[in-house]
């Protein structure tokens, strides 16, 4: 599938330059022939910055797992996850680091959440019979990590702060509904192709605890002002990582663990692991690259636009979706396109709250899995793709409707 889809990358980048070509628009070369090398560089930064920070939490996630919190703080979702990962035995370490990171996601711990979505590969991987073929596990792991409800967008709300907007800090439901549809649409794709059920007790059971304390969260950060809605939040993130960093080698060496020789083993993985990451990151960064410089994206925003337009629909929500199709290539991309629409249109209009709200409540799909099926050597990921775009697809609808909903 990723062969094909790089394929299609370039061919639709060809055909697109060919027709800027034609229409006298010559820098079209010199743009994609920049954005080849641009890309290159971008991968070696992006791999290099990762050196420290995998180095960091993989070899702190070797002292929890030999000290035994990562398996304690595994039993707080394994019967769930046992339901949705079936292959996976009970007891695995695999629980603990999709755990860690799904929690990571779900807090915007963005430092620590890719060093353990890469662990939790890495422990999945070990359980594939085939290397090279993405399992059933690993591909819901990836569905959920891509889609993971976000439950407070700290820095979708300062953006909308530096833009001056009047109540930054007024699309957090909206973002927070947009984000939900996009995880339950993704764990009902993976589960209707994997023939997974929804429907028992213990699924039901944690989906109805999860619903709650949402809804409880909800309620409490809707009485706070944004900033102290950063604060919380921070304070928050910030204090679950030093809890988990100090019970990692505070228990570890009470249980007379060696734990600055295991921790030096941990981080020489991270530090090979980053490394391996380059040609993976290059090759899609690079397709990426050429789509955006040869114009593609942009008549594909114009096709849409005339679709809206001649079926009568209102097509304010076009002026936003540069955020939106960008966003499962590059974060930065998107961050750059939400606040270029920003400017343009003004942070509280309906294209400027909307490119937040799509900000905020989708992922960088493509990039998520060329990092982790290519930190674990696999080629083929099966069904993963088309469900991570599934549930893309579903939060960019979800967001649109609620921004109309919420805003006319």
């Amino acid at each position: 599938m990723l062969n094909k889809i790089w394929f299609s990358f370039f061919a639709i980048a060809l055909l697109a330059i060919v027709l800027q070509l034609l229409t006298g628009q010559t820098q079209v070369l010199s743009q994609s022939v920049d954005a080849i090398f641009s890309s290159a560089k971008l991968a070696a930064e992006i791999a290099l910055g990762l050196v420290g920070v995998l180095s960091l939490w993989m070899g702190l996630m070797r002292v929890g797992e030999k000290a035994g919190v990562v398996a304690m703080f595994s039993k707080l979702f394994e019967p769930l996850l046992s339901k949705l990962m079936p292959e996976v035995p009970r007891g695995h370490a695999a629980y603990g680091s999709v755990t860690m990171n799904l929690t990571a996601n779900m807090l915007g711990l963005d430092n620590a959440a890719t060093p353990l979505g890469l662990k939790a590969m890495q422990n999945l991987q070990a359980l594939n019979p085939n290397k090279q073929v993405a399992t059933n596990a690993q591909i819901l792991f990836l569905v959920l990590n891509t889609s993971s409800i976000t439950l407070v967008p700290v820095t979708v709300f300062l953006y909308r702060a530096q833009q001056g907007a009047a109540a930054p800090a007024d699309i957090f439901l909206p973002i927070l509904l947009a984000t939900t549809a996009s995880t339950l649409a993704g764990l009902s794709m993976v589960a209707l192709v994997q023939r997974l059920s929804l429907f028992n007790t213990v699924v039901l059971a944690y989906a109805g605890v999860i619903l709650s304390s949402i809804i409880g969260l909800v309620f409490y950060l809707s009485t706070l002002t944004v900033t102290a809605i950063g604060e919380v939040s921070t304070a928050l993130g910030n204090g679950i990582l030093l809890l988990l960093i100090f019970s990692f080698v505070l228990v570890a060496g009470i249980r007379k663990v060696a734990v600055y020789d295991e921790f030096i083993e941990g981080a020489k993985e991270g530090f090979s692991q980053s490394i391996k990451l380059i040609p993976y990151l290059l090759a899609m960064l690079l397709a990426i690259a050429l789509l955006r410089a040869s114009g593609a994206l942009d008549y594909l925003l114009q096709l849409i636009a005339g679709m809206v337009a001649f079926a009568g629909g209102d097509v304010r929500f076009v002026d936003a979706m540069p955020t939106a199709i960008m966003k499962p290539f590059s974060g930065s991309g998107a961050r750059a396109m939400m606040l270029e629409t920003m400017q343009h249109y003004g942070v509280d209009s309906f294209a400027g709250r909307l490119a937040a709200i799509l900000q905020g409540s989708t992922e960088t799909t493509f990039y998520v899995l060329a990092v982790y099926f290519g930190a674990v050597g696999i080629r083929n990921g099966r069904h993963a793709l088309a469900c991570g775009l599934f549930a893309d697809l579903a939060g960019i609808i979800a967001a649109i409707l609620v921004c109309y909903q919420f805003y006319g």
